[in-house]
Parts: C-alpha cells; sequence; structure tokens
C-alpha cells in the first residue's frame, strides 16, 4: 500500500472517531441537562467525511434518531463518502 494510501485512510478514521465522539459527548450532555454541541456541528463533521462515525454513534447512542434529517443525510452522507473514498483508493492503486 503507497504512503498515501495509508494517510487517507489514517484521516478518515481520525474523522470518523471525532465524529463518533461527538455524538456520544452530545448524548451525554443531553442526559445532564448541560451544554450542548451544536446541530452546526454535529452536521459539519459528518460533512468532512466523518458521515460513518457520526451515523454509528447516531444508531449506538440511539441519539439524534427522532429528527428526520440526522436519519436520512447521516447515513446518505456515509455512502457516498464510501463511494468517493473507494474511488479515490482505485484510482491511487491503479496509478
Amino acid at each position: 500500500m503507497k504512503p498515501i494510501e495509508w494517510i487517507i485512510i489514517v484521516a478518515l478514521a481520525a474523522l470518523n472517531a471525532v465524529s463518533f465522539f461527538l455524538m456520544c459527548y452530545d448524548k451525554r450532555c443531553a442526559k445532564q441537562q448541560s451544554r450542548r454541541v451544536p446541530e452546526k456541528t454535529l452536521f459539519l463533521s459528518a460533512a468532512v467525511f466523518g458521515a460513518l462515525g457520526g451515523t454509528a454513534g447516531m444508531w449506538l447512542f440511539r441519539h439524534k434518531t427522532k429528527h428526520w434529517y440526522f436519519k436520512i443525510f447521516f447515513p446518505l452522507m456515509a455512502l457516498i463518502q464510501a463511494g468517493l473514498v473507494g474511488y479515490a483508493l482505485v484510482r491511487l492503486g491503479g496509478g
């Protein structure tokens, strides 16, 4: 595997971990009735290739699942991002 492919994989893992833990943190804040993570921040973290982690966090922590825009857009973004990353890795590997 080329170094650029490793960089992409590590960066994606980090971005998805941030999205996952933001969902966890926001759920904990919601339970404690303390200051919450803004929805814009949750969407931004998902939009910058962290949608898979955000979706996993949403389902695992049962957080934001009543909001249709989270239920639809997070998994949709995850599918699109997975396709883009797969395409990029195939192009880099076949290069």
